[in-house]
């Protein structure tokens, strides 16, 4: 077999175990900090100030007004508390909206960022971007995006609600998926991709019966892990281009949104990527559409675009937004296979390959 790719690895410092969030304190002193602003969610404010209590004079404040898609305006407010209190680097506490926020900071001031992460969306060891304005969600790369320091702590993620968990996990198998068959993809992104799919294929349905066993959600976060990593390492196509019109331009919840979408994208695209989605489709029965449905529906997650609250006649603007600005994907697109995509998902049929 010839070999012709490029590879370039993350130089985030990962740590990962029980009990190492407590290390924050540590890891900003070693990177030469000692002004931290610690963010977070409205819903995670108690832990936010905990985090902050235990860094003690490192820390000069919490942000609790991190919101999903990330909004500018959002990203403003914080930047005006960032000001005030001087900060010099941020702490990031929680899942994708506060580790967006984080990244929106860093992009606009290139300060540090130490990143816990306490769901499975695995964007915090990655450079990307995703903000929304205007009804829109644009994503950008930058080396100043992806975070210097990502604690892996999985005690924190023991109280973590079983469908969140499910939902945030699946948004991370779909990083993996659309990496297996990227344009830039390279044998150590596969790798890692593989790797990270059967962390999830074993780990979910033991978070679903066990919600409190250490060793799923160890796994769990090891997988978001790797799946994120690929995501920060090759470029996306349809799934995430999809993902993101819907919310950007239609306010669907995020995890939800990728986990409906994961089975059609994936059988979309496995006509033209059947030899580079083959240990997927391994991985979950042989079909890779009908293997992630099934998956996904015996987890109990959601299955239909339209039990997330988009109507069927937003289903025209959403397929006319998505062929719009062409990127690329392993099968061509246009309105009306991309218009029929969507109404699979929105009914929740099972795909047909």
């Amino acid at each position: 077999m010839t070999l012709d790719f490029s590879y370039a690895g993350s130089p985030a410092r990962i740590v990962f175990g029980e009990g190492r969030s407590n290390e924050a304190a540590v890891w900003l002193r070693k990177a030469g900090k000692s002004r931290a602003l610690v963010l977070s969610t409205p819903h995670q404010k108690a832990d936010a100030e905990k985090l902050a209590g235990t860094l003690g004079n490192l820390s000069v404040g919490v942000f609790v007004g991190a919101a999903m898609h990330t909004p500018v305006d959002v990203t403003e407010q914080a930047m005006k508390v960032v000001s005030d209190t001087d900060a010099d680097c941020v702490v990031s506490l929680g899942g994708g909206s506060t580790t967006g926020l984080g990244k929106a900071i860093a992009y606009r001031t290139d300060l540090l960022q130490l990143v816990i992460p306490t769901t499975y969306a695995g964007s915090e060891v990655t450079n990307i971007l995703g903000q929304t304005e205007g009804g829109k969600k644009t994503t950008v790369r930058d080396a100043k995006i992806l975070p210097e320091i990502v604690i892996y702590d999985p005690a924190l993620t023991l109280g973590l609600p079983v469908a969140m968990s499910v939902t945030s996990g699946l948004n991370a198998m779909a990083h993996a998926i659309e990496g297996l068959y990227a344009e830039d993809r390279n044998p150590i992104s596969s790798l890692m991709a593989v790797e990270g799919l059967k962390a999830f294929a074993t780990s979910l349905p033991d978070v679903v019966n066990e919600p409190r066993s250490f060793e799923a959600r160890s796994q769990a976060l090891y997988g978001a892990w790797l799946c994120g990593t690929v995501l920060g390492a090759v470029g996306m196509s349809l799934h995430h281009k999809i993902c993101h019109v819907l919310g950007g331009s239609f306010d669907m919840p995020h995890a939800e949104t990728h986990a409906v979408m994961l089975p059609h994208t994936a059988g979309f695209n496995a006509v033209a990527a059947r030899q580079q989605l083959a240990p997927a489709s391994e991985i979950f029965g042989g079909s890779i559409g009908r293997g992630l449905w099934d998956f996904t529906k015996s987890l109990g997650a959601p299955l239909t675009l339209r039990e997330l609250g988009l109507t069927e006649t937003d289903l025209d603007r959403a397929a006319e937004i998505a062929v719009q600005n062409a990127y690329y994907n392993p099968r061509p697109i246009d309105h009306t296979s991309i218009r029929a995509l969507l109404q699979a998902a929105w009914e929740g049929s099972r795909p047909s390959d």
